[in-house]
């Protein structure tokens, strides 16, 4: 008698294309309204974080720069190779300033084992200057 092995693996590919479109819309959402932009569907799970160099900015500073956030699109391979549209780069005021999008487990402890799957990832949106990387 012999037993075949059957393996199922439920992990997704995360090089796909149709995952990098799925987390990037969800990313796009998330994004848009943590800043207060209107967005079509459920908006994923998740926190916005600033450093302190960006807390230190000035309140019109950061209206300024909630705007460019909410309105990004300019997504590029260097920045976003992988296309989840999970870091951006721009300039408020000639300051340089950066977001970066990291997705964890519900708890906020590990990478996401699903990034797809809203239901068990939580999104952490940094606001950052590049000095303080």
């Amino acid at each position: 008698m012999t037993t075949d092995e059957i393996t199922i693996d439920n992990t997704p590919d995360l090089s796909s294309a149709e995952t990098a479109k799925l987390v990037a819309e969800q990313n796009d959402r998330f994004r848009k309204a943590s800043v207060g932009v209107a967005t079509e569907g459920p908006i994923p799970p998740g926190r916005v974080m600033m450093t302190r160099g960006i807390a230190e900015q000035s309140d019109t500073f950061k209206e300024k720069l909630f705007a460019a956030i909410g309105a990004y699109g300019t997504f590029n391979e260097d920045s976003d190779p992988y296309g989840w549209h999970e870091m951006g780069v721009m300039e408020i005021d000639g300051v340089t300033v950066w977001f970066k999008l990291d997705l964890y487990d519900e708890n906020y402890e590990y990478g996401s084992a699903d990034p797809t799957d809203p239901q068990f990832t939580r999104r952490v949106m940094t606001l950052l200057l590049p000095s303080e990387y």
